[in-house]
């Protein structure tokens, strides 16, 4: 059996690539321009090999849709971007000044710092959590430790850091 879906996966694989060159002008006929189509056509091919085609569908139709919701997600990104660059407000990542920069700069270089001071447990769950973005439960995973401690370490580790900034404030 296990022969079987290998020679399966073989044989959806060939009709991907006899479908290509059909992949490509329908594409072409989506975008417009060669050089975007072929970007198109890659990622539909990525994605038919990074997940897998269905056995039970046609090879080239289903090509042809993947590709054509490719080409729809791409649309809607540029209608974000595109609007994002009209009213630079709207923009994931706002607009900045040199002076903001540096101020930036400036203010990553205390955090860094407070970090440092912190014990290793407690600087390392807050990496994890804060910068990383990694859950409470991913943390523990990855700590290997009860999702409990990752909790509490970073309690006072926030609190540390909180401490720390409300007493250098009284000095300025």
């Amino acid at each position: 059996m296990k022969d079987h879906s290998i020679e399966d996966e073989r044989r959806r694989r060939q009709a991907l690539l006899e479908a290509l060159p059909r992949l490509r002008r329908f594409a072409r006929s989506l975008v417009g321009n060669r050089h975007d189509a072929d970007d198109l056509v890659q990622a539909t091919v990525e994605r038919a090999l990074e997940r897998g085609m269905p056995e039970e569908q046609d090879v080239l139709r289903w090509s042809f849709r993947v590709c054509k919701n490719l080409w729809i997600d791409e649309l809607r990104a540029r209608s974000v971007r595109t609007a994002a660059a009209r009213e630079p407000e709207l923009a994931d990542e706002p607009t900045v000044s040199g002076e903001a920069v540096a101020v930036g700069e400036l203010a990553l270089r205390e955090v860094e710092r407070a970090m440092a001071t912190l014990p290793e447990e407690q600087r390392v769950v807050l990496s994890l959590v804060a910068v990383e973005g990694l859950s409470y439960r991913e943390t523990a995973e990855v700590l290997e430790t009860p999702i409990g401690t990752v909790m509490s370490r970073l309690s006072r580790a926030r609190a540390a850091l909180a401490a720390q900034f409300a007493e250098e404030s009284k000095h300025e």
